[in-house]
């Protein structure tokens, strides 16, 4: 029987974390449950379609959109389960018997991880703590947290929409029994450092309001780009 998980990346310009991202899927490999890798670029300059040929990804090429090339990933992807990551996150030691147990006793709901930045202090606990915590109560993980998902449940859901921002919000929206799993999505912590812990998280949630208040994603992201 082939191993049920796709793992499925999207990337621009992602050289500098994908390497890293990768190897920490070493373990699901070597515990049968990575069936393959898709990578969905949006026309890297760098040398992340390298890498990913190198890693013996599937790669899917397409016009730079996170929506659209998430979906352009899945629907590339084969295996019974999609493990959706950004390309910048890497999962904690240990994370394939958690989500091995999840596959057998989790009745097929999705599932997400544990957010937790890769630096130290008390505001990269602070927002990890706060995103942890909406994800739980109000059933809204981001991308960050990385998404496992049965393939007929992510079609069920109409899939990612082809938008460049809040791609991750539409879909889970439609998810129920969204289980958070004893694992950790550790991302990079470079943007929150470059603007500021309390300015780019206060700009997330705003953008995350302004969304669910009706604004248009495309407008959304050219400001939130800026």
């Amino acid at each position: 029987m082939p191993a049920p998980i796709s793992v499925v990346i999207p990337t621009l310009n992602a050289a500098s974390e994908l390497a890293a991202g990768l190897g920490s899927l070493m373990e699901g490999l070597a515990a049968g449950l990575i069936r393959e890798m898709v990578i969905s670029d949006g026309g890297s300059s760098d040398e992340t379609v390298q890498l990913a040929e190198e890693a013996g990804a599937n790669l899917v090429s397409g016009p730079a959109s996170r929506g659209g090339q998430l979906r352009r990933g899945c629907a590339a992807a084969r295996g019974d389960w999609f493990l959706v990551l950004h390309a910048d996150t890497q999962l904690s030691p240990g994370w394939s018997e958690e989500v091995a147990r999840h596959l057998q006793e989790g009745q097929g709901h999705p599932a997400y991880f544990r957010l937790r930045f890769r630096a130290k202090g008390g505001w990269p606990a602070w927002v990890a703590g706060w995103a942890n915590l909406r994800a739980r109560v109000f059933g809204l993980p981001y991308g960050d947290q990385g998404l496992l998902i049965r393939r007929e449940s992510y079609f069920a859901a109409q899939q990612y929409p082809d938008q460049p921002l809040m791609e991750d919000v539409v879909l889970v929206r439609r998810l129920k029994g969204l289980t958070p799993l004893a694992a950790e999505a550790r991302t990079s912590a470079t943007r929150y450092q470059r603007q500021g812990w309390l300015r780019r998280g206060t700009r997330n949630l705003l953008t995350l309001l302004r969304f669910l208040l009706g604004a248009d994603p495309k407008k959304l992201a050219q400001s939130y780009q800026k």
